[in-house]
């Protein structure tokens, strides 16, 4: 699991915006199910929409934080959790036992590739539906490597955003780097040089993956940067964590330019 529950986001731009909304809501997903959802609304919006796809643990504490910083700078953004089908759509009442790796992990191993995509799916549409013209998946750890997996054209984003998110092969599973030659919108990834769950070599394949199949990508490393390195706490890897905001604020502004100016993302 890549945050604990009291996990905070790093402050480092002031609100610009004021919220419309900040509040938990439920999702149906494509197969019916009921999806725990938590959404931050600008009252006005001034850019896509950013799906935001959390660890392995599902919704928690930091992603609400997360939403909120950035429906401050006037995204509107929307978690997703991914455990409707076995815990239930209300995140907050299996919090505790989620804290737990092993009371996590039946729940993690039933989770399928079409249940993440109904899921995202909804998340995306909803977003779509209060207004957003454009939409960006944004994960962390496990979420990254969806973010990553939701580049695929069938989700219609304008890109996706992933930190520290696994790209090769995981459980005997295809990875982003497997799917690379099936993913078109443009990505942005930020990796930890100390991370000892995602060896570099996991990297450079993924990169060599996405450059073949002629995807617009950017990858940053940070060379001392553990695996959770954007977090208030790791106050010494704040750096890292700053540079990484801002290049996130400024993809998804490239994001609105591009729709406003006529262009493709």
């Amino acid at each position: 699991m890549c945050y604990e529950t009291d996990a905070a986001p790093p402050r480092f731009t002031p609100a610009g915006h004021a919220l419309a909304e900040a509040a938990a809501l439920n999702l149906t997903s494509a197969d019916g199910t009921a999806v725990g959802a938590f959404l931050a609304r600008p009252e006005h919006p001034a850019g896509p929409g950013v799906l935001v796809l959390p660890d392995n643990r599902g919704l928690s504490g930091f992603y609400r934080r997360t939403a909120v910083r950035l429906a401050e700078q006037g995204f509107p953004a929307l978690v997703v959790d991914y455990y409707g089908r076995t815990a239930g759509a209300d995140p907050e009442r299996r919090a505790p036992e989620f804290g737990e790796f092993p009371n996590l992990l039946p729940h993690l191993l039933a989770l399928t590739p079409e249940g993440l995509d109904a899921d995202l799916t909804a998340g995306a549409d909803h977003l779509r539906a209060l207004g957003a013209a454009e939409v960006v998946a944004l994960g962390f750890c496990f979420g990254g490597r969806q973010a990553f997996r939701a580049a695929a054209p069938r989700f219609g984003l304008a890109g996706a955003v992933g930190f520290y998110g696994y790209p090769d092969t995981l459980n005997g599973a295809p990875g982003p780097t497997q799917l690379a030659a099936g993913l078109t919108a443009p990505i942005l990834a930020f990796w930890g040089g100390a991370d000892e769950h995602i060896p570099s070599s996991a990297v450079a394949a993924f990169d060599a993956a996405l450059t073949e199949a002629g995807c617009a990508h950017e990858f940053t490393t940070f060379p001392q940067a553990p695996h959770n390195y954007f977090e208030l706490a790791a106050v010494q890897h704040l750096d890292a964590a700053r540079a990484s905001w801002h290049r996130l604020l400024n993809f998804l502004s490239e994001r609105t330019i591009r729709r406003t100016s006529g262009g493709h993302p």
